[in-house]
């Protein structure tokens, strides 16, 4: 991309199948001045960069409209809305074709009509074959041959030989089915359209002490708008006063809402329940987290799997090919072999009709995009297609876990003094010492100490010994806290200190003591929080058949084993540095096949870019977990996880589901036209449910329910 070029997105009505694709593609290649193109079926757009300098963007819009499609400028998300369908040119027309249609019908039966059935057939087909016509014709004139062009040719074959009820017919089930696909399609883009109404388009903002309400998009960073009960947050910020709780299923999947206070980060399209809300804008409209889910979902086709591509190889050489054998059904028989050429003409007509589908092209991103809008209700964000897919076939899972399994924020879980000591004193010596430390141990001291009121004592003459502990002294008494080869000198054998000590190392925990010169006061237990619902997800992974579930740490051996006894994991790893996870998850999947590596999305970076599948946790607000990870789970939920992989499971066996059944219709319905064995009624009835069966089965993804 060149630094003067520019970006433009289109709405592309029309762009149904892949062969409005392929004709898309035809006219952008014929421009000068077009550095690429990238056109998406489930949102009906088509984004182009461009050198305005070689070609102005009317003569783009030009000549896609020179197709028989219509684009549009979409210049932001609210502008995407669609006609009601009762209004929908197409559909008045498919009206109006069933009418004529079913008068003429009647006529028919009636003596003494004359030729006023067959004026009546001709006006359906005219009515009905307009839209289908126009696009097929100016196709065939761009070079490509489409699958409307196949209808326009039965249905003009069967004019020739005079079937002109056939021909009615043919028209109006064949755009009854079109309208019928395109509904079924516009499930799926409506999932997509549900997410950008979660969006409020106005926000109460305070300026120059007032309060004036104005649109999303002209309010800036640092800025102060006001949320009030029952409202949607606009955008993304942090809580400046106030209190509430809000409901943020939309973004995270949770189903309890969340308590917000000063400093809380809130996103935007989730619900403020009761109390009002002071919220810093943090990001502008375009940068929010629910906008960036919403482009992730819309760019779904992008990242296509194996199967889309193998549908549009499939669509692009099908239709030419089916085109080509009829030619040979029509002129063969009659030409080489002295067969009569009515019969093997309405043949050919048949073959045409009955290969006239959109099931397999559409089928596949309908899937698709059922499956990736589906899992951003539940707060899981997939980055395509390819993902989708690599996540169906994830066999084993490896997991990190300080911050994924666990909480990742020590806290004091045992407090133990000598037999002396009084158990606040030495809490209160501890966190006095560590006040001056930066160690995540001495957090979770000072964070106990507070919870308990204690008072942190003024320290002096600190001195800080890495690895071990520190030592400070306290209204002039000198103190030492840290772990016990600090205190070997007052460990007798088999003293029941250290008995103690280990006692609490082999349940995961790490001990800090605390004492003086000439005796110990007491001991503190520290440890990383296991998440209340890990060992339930990670049963539910191995009930649906995934495993082993491995941990990879660089936490010590027994840390490692406590905590893997206590989540249900069926293999730990401990003391690995960043190069020692890849290696593990190389070495798993060696032994596994597909595996799949769950982190925070920024310090298990390397691995989960190894891995198949990089699943980053509680990505809602990090902008690095969303664009890096393959999966993003939005909420810190590990249950989110179960229901993630089950899903792409069944998106993937629906697609092969799809796949296999379009394939097989084509291979019943061609021989049997081959044959002579059905007519162009009964075939095109027959081609038309079967595509609408497949892309319906696409869409019960929507319906997939989270764990």
């Amino acid at each position: 991309m060149g630094s003067q070029d520019e970006t433009i997105t289109l709405r592309v009505e029309g762009m149904d199948c892949a062969n409005e694709v392929a004709l898309i593609e035809k006219k952008m290649k014929g421009l000068e001045g077009i550095a690429s193109w990238r056109p998406d079926l489930m949102t009906q757009q088509l984004t182009v960069i461009f050198a305005p300098a070689a070609v102005k963007r009317e003569a783009i819009i030009k000549a896609i409209e020179q197709t028989g499609m219509k684009a549009s400028v979409v210049l932001d998300r609210a502008s995407q809305q669609s006609v009601p369908w009762w209004k929908q040119a197409q559909m008045v027309c498919l009206a109006a074709c069933g009418l004529l249609f079913a008068v003429a019908f009647v006529l028919e039966k009636v003596p003494g009509t004359g030729v006023m059935p067959k004026i009546l057939y001709a006006a359906a087909v005219a009515v009905g074959a307009y839209y289908p016509a126009r696009m097929g014709v100016r196709a065939l004139l761009t070079g490509v041959l489409n699958i409307r062009l196949l209808m326009v040719c039965g249905a003009a074959g069967a004019i020739a030989l005079g079937h002109w009820e056939e021909a009615a017919m043919l028209v109006f089930i064949y755009s009854l089915g079109d309208v019928l696909e395109a509904y079924a399609v516009g499930k799926a883009r409506r999932s997509i359209r549900a997410l950008m109404e979660l969006v409020p388009k106005e926000a109460l903002l305070r300026r120059d002490g007032q309060e004036i309400l104005a649109p999303v998009e002209s309010v800036h960073l640092g800025d102060t708008i006001i949320v009030r009960p029952g409202e949607k947050v606009p955008l993304d910020g942090v809580v400046s006063a106030g209190g509430s709780t809000v409901d943020q299923s939309s973004i995270t999947g949770e189903s309890l809402p969340a308590a917000k206070g000063v400093g809380d980060q809130v996103f935007a399209g989730t619900i403020n329940q009761r109390g009002a809300l002071d919220v810093r804008v943090t990001h502008l409209a375009e940068d929010t987290t629910l906008a960036r889910i919403i482009h992730s979902v819309e760019e779904a086709q992008a990242r296509k799997s194996s199967y889309q591509r193998f549908g549009e190889r499939f669509g692009k050489y099908y239709t030419p090919a089916m085109f080509l054998l009829a030619i040979l059904v029509t002129v063969v028989p009659p030409v080489f072999l002295g067969q009569p050429f009515s019969p093997w003409f309405y043949r050919g007509l048949v073959l045409l009709v009955v290969s006239c589908s959109c099931g397999l092209a559409l089928s596949v991103p309908v899937a698709v995009v059922a499956a990736v809008a589906n899992a951003a209700r539940h707060g899981v964000l997939y980055k395509g297609g390819a993902s989708l897919e690599a996540a169906g076939k994830v066999r084993v899972l490896a997991f990190d876990k300080t911050g994924t399994l666990t909480l990742g924020q020590p806290v004091v879980t045992d407090l133990l003094p000598a037999d002396s000591a009084d158990g606040r004193e030495v809490l209160s010596i501890a966190a006095a010492v560590e006040s001056r430390s930066e160690h995540p141990l001495a957090e979770a001291v000072l964070r106990r100490a507070r919870e308990e009121n204690l008072p942190i004592r003024p320290v002096t003459d600190f001195e800080a010994m890495p690895g071990s502990g520190a030592r400070a002294k306290i209204d002039g008494v000198s103190y030492t806290v840290g772990n016990l080869r600090l205190f070997e000198h007052l460990l007798a054998g088999g003293s029941p200190t250290a008995e103690r000590v280990a006692a609490l190392e082999s349940e995961g925990k790490t001990t800090i003591l605390v004492g003086t010169d000439g005796r110990i006061l007491g001991i503190i237990a520290v440890a990383d929080q296991m998440r209340s619902e890990t060992p339930a997800a990670v049963k539910s992974l191995k009930a649906i058949g995934l495993g082993p579930i491995v941990m990879l740490t660089g936490d010590g051996e027994r840390t490692a084993k406590a905590v893997a006894g206590l989540s249900g994991v069926d293999e730990c790893r401990s003391g690995l540095l960043p190069e020692g996870k890849v290696q593990a998850v190389r070495e798993l999947r060696s032994r596994f096949g597909h595996v799949a590596m769950v982190g925070d999305g920024v310090n298990d970076a390397p691995a989960m870019a190894e891995a198949d599948v990089g699943i980053a946790m509680g990505a809602a607000g990090t902008d690095v977990a969303i664009e890096t990870a393959d999966i993003a789970l939005m909420s810190d939920d590990l249950r989110r996880l179960p229901y993630a992989l089950a899903l792409s499971r069944r998106a993937v066996n629906n697609i092969k589901q799809n796949i296999v059944a379009s394939l097989a219709i084509v291979a019943i319905l061609v021989p049997t036209a081959l044959v002579g064995w059905i007519g162009l009624v009964p075939g095109l009835l027959l081609n038309e449910i079967s595509a609408l069966i497949v892309i319906l089965n696409a869409l019960r993804l929507l319906n997939h329910k989270g764990g």
